[in-house]
């Protein structure tokens, strides 16, 4: 069965500094049309940094969830930017760290239903310490947790970000049995 859908026509609806969103009409599989809603979204990059037996996190308010998150420093692509050039750089905004090596594990689409995102994450290692360059808008707490606590923020629901636990998780079931 062929499952693909033709866009008939892009409306947007909203252009914001973040996100464009689209209501758009597609042509299904059957000949049927439907209405369609999508978020158009550059992408962005999630670093998880290890030093030994730790790995730096940020903690952060997240405005929609009205709550302090935990999680791995990460930032948003820059229009046609280098996913590993963003991720050096927003290492160093945020945490001040700079990194000898940056390893991709892959890609994901946090939420393929309604938004055209896609993350990217990469391990940093080899880490030197500098200062941080946070953005004018951007304010967070850098912590640096043992491995061994990471495991249980994660099964207490403690980190509940995607991209965390994804990265985590492909962390500890792959890269440390390396």
């Amino acid at each position: 069965m062929d499952l693909y859908e033709k866009t008939v026509n892009k409306n947007y609806v909203y252009k914001g500094k973040i996100i464009k969103v689209r209501r758009d009409d597609a042509m299904l599989p059957n000949g049927n049309t439907a209405v369609r809603e999508v978020v158009e979204h550059t992408g962005g990059v999630a670093i998880l940094a290890t030093d030994n037996d730790c790995v730096y996190m940020v903690e952060q308010f997240r405005y929609p969830f009205e709550e302090v998150i935990l999680e791995l420093p990460a930032g948003k692509l820059n229009e046609n930017e280098n996913p590993k050039e963003c991720a050096a750089r927003e290492l160093k905004e945020e945490t001040g760290l700079t990194c000898a090596t940056l390893k991709y594990i892959g890609c994901f689409y946090p939420s393929p239903g309604y938004a055209l995102e896609s993350l990217h994450i990469y391990v940093a290692e080899g880490l030197s310490k500098g200062k941080s360059k946070l953005d004018p808008d951007e304010f967070l707490n850098v912590k640096k947790i043992k491995l061994s606590e990471i495991r249980k923020l994660i099964e207490t629901n403690v980190i509940k970000d995607a991209k965390t636990v994804i990265a985590l998780l492909y962390y500890f079931n792959y890269l440390c049995k390396e």
